[in-house]
């Protein structure tokens, strides 16, 4: 009985142990989970501490960068308030005015200087100079006056008026820009198209930033859905086709004088003589995603009667934008020229499809064939004067940018010699269709020497 009962206390002791060496393990297992969980929360916290003393470090690195800005800025602001002090009497402002009063018409150049006088003399929000904003901007367009342009439109939005600021005339950080090389244009490129400083020069175009990809007639490049600031986009077909050009720019559907033109008689003869000096360069082409277009070093010259206009760009439309007697080309090319007074002049080479053209051949061989920025390839030089004819007998007209703004008091000169382009070359253009439809010639004089 004795055993039995030594043996059962036994047995109740080794359960009592066992469970007891489990509930301890089961603890320990507990404790281990909870000190590894400490651990990755301490691992977090540490990584948290870090990120924040960077952040910190950031943020005091910015303070001290703007620190140092805050001079240069103050001193500008003394300078404004110094030329704001100067122009209060109105002295200035009045003898500009009257000088210009014997002028017919002002350049955007002068519209934009008479209301940035207006504004330090009268204020943000005087009438004529917001009034004198608004001219220069029909006045102009984003390539040759890039900076009268934003000058106007800054201004405009600056007083309160519905205008948008295109993204090109922002600074840099504003939208994201990721260098100071901008996005040429073509006609106003500044072509009679457009684009932005450095290789910015007029092109036929004028073109505003984010175009907007219709379809299959569409340029490479096209972008659907523009930043906040960036202008109206425009296209060659599409819901932004040439027909509907008129609603975000007026120009191009109230003008009188628009281009281009079939070139059709009554004709009125003229004498004037036409000549060009053009020069071999380092080639410099784009794709703005209108046209391809060739910036031009200076040097190059059109002769207007002995006027020289000098060559800025030239870029390319299939088929030609122009016609003679109702038939177009399969391309043309558009010489864009600027004189001493800002006026634009344009020579148009039609290119009929025939023998391969050299000259052609070379910008194909190094155009882009998506938009972006101007290229220059290494070793490549190129003279404009190899796409000219021998002769230069022509047809003249006055005339307006081919593509938006559409602005007018644009010079034509339409080459009646016309220069061969092979059927393969005409296919390689990256562009199916860029050409703006004839306008209407309201009774506008179309002369030919």
């Amino acid at each position: 009985m004795k055993r039995t009962i030594v043996e059962v206390l036994l047995a109740l002791a080794l359960i009592g142990a066992g469970v007891f060496g489990w509930l301890s393990w089961k603890q320990a297992q507990t404790a281990k989970g909870q000190v590894t969980e400490l651990q990755a929360a301490s691992e977090e916290a540490a990584k948290a501490v870090t990120a924040s003393k960077a952040a910190i470090t950031a943020a005091e690195e910015q303070v001290a960068a703007l620190e140092e800005q805050l001079g240069p800025l103050q001193n500008k602001v003394k300078e404004l308030d110094a030329i704001k002090g100067a122009m209060s009497s109105g002295t200035t402002l009045a003898d500009l005015e009257a000088a210009y009063k014997t002028q017919k018409s002002l350049s955007a150049e002068r519209q934009v200087g008479l209301g940035a006088l207006r504004m330090l003399t009268k204020g943000g929000d005087d009438p004529a100079a917001l009034e004198a904003f608004r001219a220069a901007l029909q006045l102009t367009d984003l390539g040759s006056r890039k900076n009268t342009m934003c000058a106007a439109q800054i201004a405009l939005a600056a007083a309160g008026e519905k205008v948008t600021v295109m993204s090109e005339c922002l600074p840099q950080a504003a939208h994201g820009a990721p260098d100071a090389h901008g996005k040429p244009d073509a006609h106003g490129k500044p072509d009679a198209h457009a684009k932005d400083d450095k290789a910015a020069k007029p092109d036929a175009h004028g073109k505003p930033d984010a175009h907007g990809k219709d379809d299959k007639h569409a340029k490479p490049g096209d972008k659907k859905g523009a930043d906040a600031h960036a202008a109206p986009h425009w296209s060659y077909a599409g819901d932004m086709g040439p027909d509907r050009w008129g609603k975000e720019f007026p120009t191009c559907a109230k003008g009188k004088s628009q281009s281009p033109l079939d070139i059709v008689g009554p004709f009125v003869k003229a004498r004037t003589s036409l000549s060009a000096e053009y020069k071999e360069g380092p080639l410099k082409i784009l794709n703005n995603g209108h046209t391809i277009q060739v910036n031009v070093p200076p040097g190059s010259k059109l002769r207007v009667d002995a006027k020289p206009y000098d060559l800025l760009q030239f870029h390319f439309h299939r088929p030609s934008e122009e016609k003679i007697e109702g038939k177009p080309m399969s391309m043309v090319v558009h010489f864009v020229h600027k004189g001493a007074d800002g006026k634009l002049v344009v020579l148009g080479v039609l290119l009929k499809e025939g023998n391969e053209n050299p000259g052609i051949k070379t910008l194909w061989a190094n155009m882009p064939l998506e938009e972006g920025p101007e290229v220059t390839p290494d070793g490549v030089k190129f003279n404009p004067g190899s796409l000219l004819p021998r002769e230069f007998d022509f047809f003249s007209y006055e005339g307006s940018l081919t593509t938006p703004p559409c602005t007018e008091g644009v010079t034509f000169f339409i080459l009646k010699t016309t220069v061969n382009v092979a059927a393969a070359q005409v296919t390689q253009f990256p562009f199916k269709i860029n050409a703006r439809p004839v306008q209407a010639r309201n009774g506008r004089d179309i002369t030919m020497n």
